[in-house]
């Protein structure tokens, strides 16, 4: 067939992939229908990977003789100038290209002629598209492990070079206990290091092939999936045809994990939200992070955080919508699952664009020690005077109930905690003695918590120090 036969056949709708079952006398497809049935104004950008699974499939093809050396090379070149039309931005989409799977064959066709019709043999758009979102996820799960693994390192550099900077913690969002700077970032470094080591093991179930299962039943032509699986670079192969063809799981799991780092990745900009209000002042977010005011000159709003905080509930969307897509299905492949794409890839999308984002915000903000000093209380240091009592010998229920007297006592007298006088606590209990005023050190305070992930010096560096054993560490295969 000529390029010009193979256009005016495109034209009249003869070059479907399913064409050959409908009649073409009559209306044809409903033009509203073609639109609403077409995926390729976003699965487009599996392009690439498509044709990579198209040209090992030509030579697995050609390994079992469904097409002869030279028809193999011949669909090779042609897929060659396939992909150079994507690369250089001048593949023309035809508005009966319904996939990516129908643009790519029917363009190879219009180049090579009838031996592109051979390709196919044996393969179906649900074992192919399959393959193309396998190929695609596991290429941008590498990427977005990158940026989370950078995350990781920001907080680890920020909380060796700042770790005596002291602060309030909170619990409740009321002041709590005096903690590290560092203590705070890293909190936020260990549940990102555990979603890396659960992006790992989701990106070794997405790289398992399924290309060789066909529509439902399977490969007729005896093709060797385990080499083909090979050539593409997975660690095997799907074990049940049916299975295969339906099964979406890996995008599922990764929009539930997405949401888990989402809504982390929100406590943290609501965190930091707080600490660079005027209320606070605690940190500064770099101007290259920040917006203005279009009516209050004098204003600076950390956009970065409250987009990051606000995209949660989009992915949160994402996954609650992809699964109630899922839920009502009858086993193997429908065109529900179409779905898919537009949710990962979204999905997939705002996580790059996140998960950066909070890199970068990270990494330029400036912190106010002096601030967060000013902002430390004796009332924060009511624990310890119950210690205080404890190692005196005290029971801690006691211990607690009589510092909590203390601390009835100094709002009843309008005074801070440390100001009440040894004679004063006397009247709460006679444990108290003169050495009671070495509690009022807020380093001091920290020091005490010196057992694995606590606050003291020692025991947040021994949190960076594992951090940067980890960051070296080999990424698994």
């Amino acid at each position: 067939m000529s390029d010009m036969d193979a256009e005016n056949s495109e034209r009249e709708g003869g070059a479907k992939l399913w064409g050959g079952r409908f009649t073409s006398g009559g209306a044809g497809t409903n033009a509203l229908m073609e639109s609403f049935n077409a995926s390729i104004r976003f699965d487009r950008r599996m392009w690439r990977e498509d044709i990579q699974g198209s040209k090992a499939y030509a030579t697995a093809i050609s390994k079992v003789g469904v097409i002869t050396p030279d028809e193999c090379e011949q669909i090779q070149a042609g897929l060659d100038r396939v992909a150079a039309d994507w690369e250089q931005d001048r593949f023309d989409i035809l508005q009966s290209d319904e996939d990516i799977h129908t643009a790519n064959e029917r363009k190879l066709r219009e180049y090579i002629g009838q031996v592109a019709l051979k390709l196919h043999t044996g393969r179906s758009r649900n074992d192919q598209v399959s393959t193309d979102m396998r190929l695609w996820v596991r290429q941008r799960v590498a990427e977005l492990r990158g940026y989370l693994v950078e995350f990781i390192g920001v907080c680890r550099k920020r909380a060796e070079e700042e770790i005596d900077v002291l602060m309030p913690g909170y619990t409740h969002l009321q002041r709590a206990q005096v903690v590290r700077w560092s203590h705070w970032v890293l909190s936020f470094a260990w549940p990102m290091k555990r979603y890396v080591e659960q992006l790992d093991e989701i990106a070794a179930r997405v790289n398992v092939m399924s290309l060789g299962s066909g529509a439902i039943a399977g490969n007729a032509f005896g093709v060797d999936r385990e080499a083909l699986a090979e050539d593409l670079g997975f660690n095997g192969v799907t074990e049940n045809s049916m299975d295969a063809t339906g099964d979406r799981d890996f995008v599922a799991e990764f929009l539930m994990w997405s949401s888990l780092v989402m809504a982390r990745l929100s406590k943290w900009a609501e965190d930091l939200l707080l600490f660079s209000s005027k209320e606070f002042n605690f940190v500064a977010i770099a101007d290259q992070y920040s917006t203005g005011s279009s009516l209050m000159p004098q204003k600076k709003n950390a956009d970065s955080l409250e987009l990051i905080r606000g995209k949660a509930g989009r992915v949160f969307g994402h996954s609650c919508g992809f699964l109630m897509t899922l839920k009502g299905l009858p086993s193997t492949y429908c065109k529900d699952l179409q779905e898919d794409k537009e949710m990962l890839f979204d999905g997939m999308d705002t996580m790059h664009a996140i998960v950066q984002i909070a890199s970068g915000v990270l990494a330029t903000l400036t912190v106010d020690s002096e601030k967060m000093s000013s902002a430390l209380s004796p009332d924060m240091l009511a624990t310890d005077l119950a210690y205080y009592l404890v190692r005196k010998g005290v029971p801690f229920r006691d211990a607690h109930s009589l510092s909590g007297s203390a601390v009835a006592l100094a709002e009843k007298s309008a005074i801070a905690l440390s100001s009440l006088t040894v004679e004063q606590l006397k009247t709460i209990s006679e444990v108290f003695e003169d050495d009671v005023r070495s509690v009022w050190n807020y380093t001091s305070s920290t020091e005490q918590y010196s057992s694995t992930g606590g606050t003291s010096r020692r025991a947040v560096q021994e949190q960076v120090d594992k951090l940067a054993a980890w960051l070296t560490s080999p990424a698994p295969r």
